[in-house]
């Protein structure tokens, strides 16, 4: 999920643990590939290599240049890139002078561990030539329909990956442009038999404008002069019809505002453009998909009504029975009328099962549509012929045109049905995109710089930069930064915390939510796909997008269903057209009228007829997309089925501790001078060396020892104030020389020409300084009030020690105790030492306890717990996360945590609160405890109403099913499986005061 904001992200600091925050763009595969590209420079000269190295261990900025250097250092290295994102290093050499395991090497002796990627592991950069987009797919049915179209869409020259999903009729297809175009790609599908429409892609440049006053070739010629004129424009296409034009422009040099407003600027206003919304063309799609499956299904019904009438009603009645015998040639008037009417029915509104069958079988697979088209076609030829022989015999066998009739009406009746649920099902992305709102007003500057006036733009052309002004009661068109007003935001809809936040200037808002009270200024910063809500619109889609394992079976039985099923219909033919040939069940159980053949024909078609490929290729796609919707309304979002599946049997949680249990924002509690220095003085010396590091803890201390000397609180660390901070700074701290940060440990620098160490134990023994026992009992002391000791030493002389905390969470105590009313174990792992470890494990509930783990220890214990074969998630929110966030089954990432843990993780929890980590779990369990109701009633439909309609049950008890009436069973039982799934829309976050059985007065 490239690009996530989801929250800020930590700043490289010395130590592991939460770090400042401030607001970045998680970067993803490209972005690293860019970082990459761009350090490791031009292309590598002809007989070097490159390769790419898993680099474990890295926590800040600090450690990629150490991997860096080191490995720079190497004879024969031309060119190295470090991402500390990514935890991946791409290094360029000359195999000649250097081999792979001087590199690994180099990296070890750096200190990290190193682990060399092989060529099929390796995640290849996207080129700038490969594209992925979205193509619409309509006349999928089952899961046979969505392996047709995938097999085809791989077997493509320049597609790389295909996905398919059956409950959104989308298809995500990466390709090479210069190798296959999208129209290739599209016929290719329509080849297949099926629908095929182009609905975004990942170009960057490319934008789709509706045109409004476009409707002669004049018009469109005085579009294409003023986009002749237009700079920055490389290609557009106008397409009169839909009043549409596609235009590629660069960005660098012309803006998609500019674009707009240079069309209605040079047209005089004849022509008006604005940006169509995939999403809302999407809807309309569907719309289109129902009203044109209505129409359908009303011309079949009013055809098929008469039918029924002339078959089942008419004879009844003495004046239309006498008009129906009258004859007609060698016809009955009535038989000629089915004819005509059922023929219009087969042949007209059936049209579609015909192309889409053929179409199918051209490409050797099956589907639903073949099923239909076996039935009804074989009543209906079975029909004619008994009409022609009918006629030239004088002897009438009876005719069941009202079968086929009857089948295909019951057949669209459920397929419009299955129209409108499928549709419900994705209601969660429509209530998302449906928070952006339309407009925005944009201020506009006077000559002499100042907001002077006011205009009311369309949200899609909000650039960055952009200055737009919220009322009180509108919604913020945009993520972006306060810059003038105070009010309060509702951010429920996107986050799912229900207290309106207050904003004020600096503030951080998000596009989507709603301004309650107060007039807002604000900067936009991130627009169009790179906003909050797209990209959670963005990995919600992926998610519905995704399979989980389970639906394998559904994909292979669906492979297999339609053979079967057409050779259990043969058999069933065959048996009782045997049977009845050869005596084996008496002549009273054929009517009067009809013979063995028809007999055993009605039970054929039943069989044909009545069995359902569509519910079992339902049965997990609809669940899984109605559970990532539900799941991000509560602020958890999932990246997959395969994780949600994952998560219902989670046998272990693992936390970190600091950001994850605690609160992140660490506070001095006490200081300690174990010399004769003045303790303003000693709070000096320690900010002054803290001042140049990011660690949450240094900064703790800085506000501390501002407070301590002006009584006044230092500002905050946002960008339009950084500099006066360091103006405050500069007037009272000493001057550092050959600062550095030491990961895991803390920092040293020069001051005054003599050496000062901030950090741990661990710091200050490794440079041969004593600690007295005054300091190791203070340092007890704070470790058994779960609190962290900081030790400060001075021209190699201990002379004092800080005390510092990490408040716990206001709900974690009850959410470890909620996951072990679950059956889950809780576990803790921290980098901090045990004495603190094992005080805060202690106030929390959790008796298992690992502490003093490095990042790269995290993934060891994950691991650890794996072994027997435990599904493992893991909590957390910082860059030290990441290893054990991907190394566990399910990884969690924090929504307020860096975006890196949320890159690795399987969900977000987007609310920063722990009662999401037993929402994630219990949404999983519920999911797929529907899926298994979904299956279980899919597969009983089928092993039960097969039997039935053939004819099983007709010896012992006289009940035969007529083909129209199994047509129903088959259209109302994918109807049934997709209700089931929307129940979980009913899905309520459990209680806590329930999970725990405890009453409230």
């Amino acid at each position: 999920m490239a690009h996530l904001q989801l929250t800020p992200l930590a700043a490289g600091g010395g130590r592991g643990g939460a770090d400042e925050m401030e607001e970045v763009a998680l970067l993803g595969p490209d972005s690293y590939d860019e970082e990459a590209a761009a350090a490791a420079g031009p292309e590598e000269e002809e007989g070097m290599r490159r390769v790419q190295v898993r680099v474990t261990g890295m926590t800040c900025s600090a450690c990629t240049a150490a991997v860096e250097a080191a490995v720079s250092a190497r004879r024969g290295v031309g060119g190295v890139a470090v991402s500390l994102l990514q935890s991946r290093a791409r290094v360029v050499f000359d195999p000649a002078l250097a081999k792979e395991e001087d590199i690994i090497e180099a990296i070890e002796d750096a200190g990290f561990e190193a682990e060399l990627l092989p060529d099929s592991t390796v995640s290849q950069p996207k080129l700038q030539n490969t594209l992925s987009g979205q193509f619409r797919i309509g006349g999928m049915t089952c899961a046979a329909c969505v392996n047709s179209v995938e097999g085809i869409l791989k077997k493509l020259p320049g597609v790389k990956r295909a996905v398919v999903a059956l409950a959104t009729s989308l298809g995500e297809v990466e390709y090479d442009p210069s190798v296959i175009s999208k129209d290739e790609i599209v016929q290719a599908i329509e080849d297949a038999g099926f629908e095929a429409a182009l609905l975004q892609s990942s170009e960057q440049d490319k934008v789709l404008l509706g045109l409004m006053g476009l409707h002669t070739e004049v018009d469109v010629d005085i579009l294409h002069d003023i986009l002749k004129k237009m700079e920055g424009l490389r290609q557009f296409n106008v397409n009169l019809v839909l009043s549409e034009a596609e235009i590629v422009f660069d960005p660098e040099v012309v803006g998609l505002r500019s674009i707009v407003d240079t069309i209605e600027m040079e047209s005089s206003g004849r022509l008006k453009a604005h940006v169509q919304n995939p999403y809302i063309r999407a809807a309309s799609n569907d719309a289109q998909e129902a009203s044109k499956m209505l129409h359908l299904l009303c011309s079949s019904l009013f055809l098929s009504i008469p039918v029924f009438f002339i078959r089942m009603v008419c004879p009844r009645i003495h004046f239309t029975r006498s008009l129906l015998l009258m004859h007609l040639g060698p016809f009955y008037i009535g038989d000629l009328l089915k004819w005509i009417l059922v023929s219009i029915v087969q042949f007209g509104v059936g049209k579609r099962f015909y192309v889409a069958a053929y179409r199918a079988l051209r490409h050797g697979s099956t589907n639903m549509d073949v099923l239909v088209v076996l039935g009804t076609t074989a009543s209906y030829v079975y029909s004619v012929c008994a009409l022609l022989y009918g006629a030239f015999t004088r002897f009438h066998p009876p005719i069941y045109f009202e079968t086929s009739a009857m089948i295909i009406t019951f057949v669209l009746f459920g397929k419009y049905l299955e129209v409108l649920a499928k549709g419900r099902t994705s209601d969660a992305i429509k209530k998302l995109v449906e928070l952006v709102p339309a407009t925005a007003l944009l201020l506009l500057k006077d000559k002499e710089g100042k907001y002077a006036a006011e205009k009311e733009i369309d949200a899609s052309l909000i650039q960055p930069g952009d200055v737009l002004k919220v009322l009180p009661g509108s919604k913020v068109p945009a993520d972006g930064t306060v810059v003038l007003g105070t009010s309060h935001v509702d951010e429920s809809m996107v986050t799912g915390e229900s207290a309106p936040i207050s904003k004020e200037v600096s503030s951080i808002v998000i596009g989507g939510t709603m301004n309650l009270h107060g007039i807002l200024h604000i900067q936009a910063t991130k627009v169009g796909s790179g906003t909050v809500l797209s990209q959670i619109i963005s990995l919600v889609e992926t998610a519905q997008m995704s399979k989980a394992p389970i639906q394998k079976f559904a994909d292979y039985v669906a492979g297999i269903f339609v053979p079967i099923v057409v050779t259990l219909s043969l058999v069933t033919f065959i048996a009782w057209f045997l049977c009845g040939s050869l005596g084996a069940y008496p002549n009273s159980w054929v009517d009067e009228t009809s013979n063995c053949f028809v007999f055993s024909l009605m039970f054929s078609i039943s069989v044909v007829v009545i069995a359902c490929p569509c519910a079992l290729g339902l049965a997990t796609p609809t669940a899984v997309m109605v559970a990532t919707g539900v799941g991000a309304n509560h602020g958890v979002l999932v990246k997959g089925g395969d994780a949600l599946e994952r998560a219902q049997n989670v046998k272990y949680v693992i936390f970190d501790k600091t950001g994850t249990l605690t609160q992140g924002k660490a506070t001095v509690t006490s200081t300690k001078v174990f010399s004769g220095i003045d303790l303003g003085d000693f709070l000096t010396l320690v900010a002054s060396a803290e001042a140049s590091s990011e660690h949450p803890l240094a900064k703790a201390i800085l506000d501390y020892a501002f407070h301590f000397h002006f009584f006044g609180k230092l500002p905050s660390s946002k960008d339009d104030i950084k500099k006066r901070k360091q103006q405050i700074l500069s007037q009272w701290l000493l001057e550092v020389a050959e600062f550095s940060a030491l990961p895991g440990k803390g920092v040293q620098c020069l001051i005054n020409g003599k050496k000062i160490l901030v950090g741990n134990r661990t710091l200050i023994t490794e440079n041969g300084i004593n600690i007295p026992e005054e300091a190791e009992s203070f340092l007890v002391d704070l470790e058994l009030n779960a609190k962290t000791g900081v030790l400060v030493a001075y021209d190699s002389e201990l002379i004092g020690s800080i005390g510092m905390t990490d408040p716990l969470k206001r709900e974690a105590v009850v959410v470890v105790e909620g996951l072990k009313k679950m059956g889950i174990y809780p576990v803790m792992v921290t980098g901090d030492n045990w004495r603190t470890a094992q005080a805060v494990a202690k106030e929390v509930g959790i008796e298992d306890v690992r502490a003093e783990v490095m990042p790269a220890g995290k993934a060891d214990v994950v691991r650890s717990l794996q072994k027997d074969g435990s599904v493992v998630a893991m909590v957390g929110d910082g860059i030290n996360d990441s290893p054990a966030l991907a190394a566990a089954d399910v990884g969690m990432a924090i929504g307020a945590g860096t975006d890196i843990a949320i890159e690795a993780a399987d969900y977000v929890l987007v609310r920063n609160n722990l009662e999401d980590v037993i929402t994630a779990i219990d949404l999983s369990r519920k999911t797929f405890s529907r899926i298994r109701w979904n299956y279980f009633f899919a597969m009983a439909y089928n092993i039960i109403a097969i039997p039935v309609a053939a004819g099983a049950l007709f010896p012992f008890t006289g009940l035969q099913m007529p083909p129209w009436l199994a047509g129903a069973c088959m259209a109302f039982s994918s109807v049934s499986v997709v209700c089931s799934s929307l129940w979980l829309r009913r899905y309520r976050k459990p209680r806590l005061t329930t999970l725990l059985q405890i009453t409230v007065e």
